[in-house]
């Protein structure tokens, strides 16, 4: 199973059961591992974002977990979109993306839109960027989009950065 059948399957599973899929039993080492990750729902028919949620650490036992809640978190919980519906699960196009440990860095120069992404603080806020999404396509566009999902000025706020790599699914 691939973590975009796993999210699908969580999803579903959720939507017939009203209870969260159990962690399949005979996991791989690949889910076995403790690592954090983003799930992106986008519709098929025109490719908007539907939601994503994501942890920039490990927040259960292990990968397989994690793409479980977050996916229901990306279909039920994101703030910028209704809860998905039964009927428009034919709809949507799973991705998942599996984060390196963030790595703290001095500079902007530092990012490349499209190896790293981006997660800029300052003191409680911060904001979250994942690599390699179409039209970002500078380190300018990156930070700044960013920034702004943070509640963060760059001109006036003492921010820090860390980047951090993904594995596509």
């Amino acid at each position: 199973m691939t973590p975009t059948e796993l999210a699908h399957q969580s999803i579903s599973y959720f939507l017939k059961n009203n209870s969260i899929l159990p962690t399949p039993e005979n996991i791989d080492d690949f889910y076995k591992q403790k690592a954090a990750c983003f799930v992106s729902l986008h519709t098929k028919s025109n490719n908007e974002l539907r939601g994503c949620i994501g942890t920039l650490k490990p927040q259960h036992l292990n990968l397989a977990e994690e793409i479980i809640y977050n996916a229901l978190s990306a279909a039920f919980d994101d703030p910028r979109f209704p809860p998905l519906e039964e009927k428009e699960l034919g709809d949507i196009n799973f991705s998942v993306d599996i984060l390196s440990t963030p790595e703290q860095i001095q500079s902007p120069n530092e990012l490349d839109p499209k190896k790293y992404g981006v997660i800029i603080s300052f003191g409680r806020k911060n904001g979250v960027l994942l690599p390699d999404l179409e039209g970002v396509d500078t380190i300018e566009e990156q930070l700044s989009i960013a920034a702004e999902k943070g509640g963060i000025d760059l001109e006036e706020d003492e921010y820090k950065l860390e980047r951090f790599e993904v594995k596509r699914f």
